[in-house]
């Protein structure tokens, strides 16, 4: 058994309430209300920028010029490609990406991350990362399978469906299991930490667009 198969196991019921959250089962359905998508939309673009300098950190951490080479091409597949998905629903739904604040979550879940990369090990580092890559493409698959015809939302279940995203993350695994195999007990102790804190902001993420929460003045 894989160490990232023990990982994917500790976070079963978190997985179970992203895919039954009602976000992602109105957007199954193809019902989800379209400022919800929006809001979501906009909170994602500021996500991923931070998710590009925390990748852009563990370049910097790397050890072997594979790893830096695959962490580099990770930032970039989240500044051009993601950025170019937002784009093309931005200019569908009418978006404003101008002054928008963070919700409680993304705060949360950006900050974390940057920490996480910045002051923890580079196994630590990894492992908090990994989320956002395997949940997305368990979620995408599982929307596919359950998608009603004619989704207006079907660019964005593609995207994450898709066997070029599929590899990226099995790419991310694979570092995952190989940082394990060199990591002491400690070690692969404070990954699984930060692989579930990293799901279950995910999860927080989702809700908090769903509700459409803001910071508290």
């Amino acid at each position: 058994m894989r160490f990232t198969d023990k990982l994917w196991d500790s976070i079963e019921g978190i997985y179970d309430a992203i895919v039954r959250h009602p976000f992602n089962t109105q957007l199954a359905e193809g019902t989800l209300a379209h400022e919800k998508f929006t809001f979501y939309l906009q909170q994602d673009a500021l996500y991923l920028l931070d998710f590009g300098r925390a990748l852009a950190i563990m370049a910097g951490k790397s050890v072997t010029s594979q790893q830096l080479l695959q962490f580099v091409r990770y930032a970039e597949q989240a500044v051009v490609v993601e950025r170019a998905l937002h784009e093309s629903y931005f200019k569908q739904f009418g978006i404003n990406q101008t002054r928008v604040a963070p919700t409680p979550a993304c705060f949360a879940y950006t900050n974390y991350l940057l920490a996480t990369v910045s002051t923890r090990s580079y196994e630590e580092g990894v492992a908090a990362l990994l989320p956002c890559y395997w949940i997305y493409r368990e979620v995408g698959n599982h929307i596919l399978r359950h998608a009603a015809p004619n989704n207006p939302y079907q660019k964005w279940i593609d995207t994450y469906a898709s066997t070029e995203f599929s590899g990226l993350v099995e790419r991310a695994i694979d570092l995952v299991d190989e940082c394990a195999r060199h990591s002491s007990k400690e070690g692969r102790h404070l990954m699984q930490q930060a692989f579930v804190t990293s799901s279950k902001l995910e999860w927080w993420f989702w809700d908090c667009a769903y509700r459409m929460e803001e910071l508290p003045p």
